[in-house]
């Protein structure tokens, strides 16, 4: 799933964007309101974390311009505590209302209810525990590593969408991973080994995906 955070705080920008690909997602930064519509209509978005309070275009601008041309859900966050603030923003379309200051953690569980995201997932005959963070086949522990879990993290939060190397050495590894691309084949084919090769597609020169047509 690809999600824009929007801020003009960049500690904010660096912080949220470390807790939200340590979940798997696609992470898109702006840090004004002219920058977000650009990623916006750029990218296929499917949340927008939106600051109230930015240079150029304010955040709720944004949010009625992005409610009324996609389908994107929006999280609007502002230091602004009255009621009718809050009241302003939900009309304007915003799905869900967060005052700073706030722990990145409940950030992160609105997304993922505004997401429909679920602690277990059930795909064919496999079970994912993301909060024991295991894996199970036909009810038994397939003993995935941490980097097989989070691959198959990172291929359900981004199920239809094919992801390159690069993309899952970002989500999984790290931004600052040196070593060779080709290390991604490697974990795929160990964890094509525990869950069964025809879950994830290979698509040649493209990269890897998690089709939806696969979710049971």
């Amino acid at each position: 799933m690809n999600i824009l955070i929007v801020d003009d705080e960049k500690d904010m920008l660096k912080i949220l964007k470390a807790y939200f690909e340590r979940e798997g997602y696609n992470i898109f930064l702006a840090e004004d309101g002219e920058q977000a519509l650009d990623v916006f209509y750029s990218n296929k978005i499917d949340l927008v974390i939106l600051d109230w309070m930015m240079p150029n275009l304010n955040g709720i601008s944004v949010c009625k311009e992005i409610k009324n041309n996609g389908q994107a859900k929006v999280i609007m966050l502002t230091a602004k505590s009255g009621n009718e603030d809050e009241l302003m923003a939900l009309n304007t379309g915003a799905d869900d209302y967060v005052k700073k200051p706030f722990h990145p953690d409940i950030l992160l569980t609105r997304a993922k209810k505004l997401l429909k995201v679920d602690d277990i997932v059930k795909l064919a005959d496999l079970k994912i525990d993301f909060k024991a963070r295991k894996i199970y086949k036909n009810g038994h522990d397939i003993q995935a590593t941490k980097t097989e879990f989070e691959l198959m993290r990172c291929f359900l939060n981004n199920r239809g969408h094919i992801l390159s190397r690069k993309d899952l050495l970002d989500i999984v590894w790290g931004l600052d991973y040196v070593g060779e691309e080709r290390t991604v084949d490697t974990h795929i084919r160990r964890l094509r080994e525990k869950i069964g090769a025809d879950l994830i597609k290979t698509h040649r020169g493209l990269g890897y995906s998690l089709e939806k047509a696969t979710d049971e």
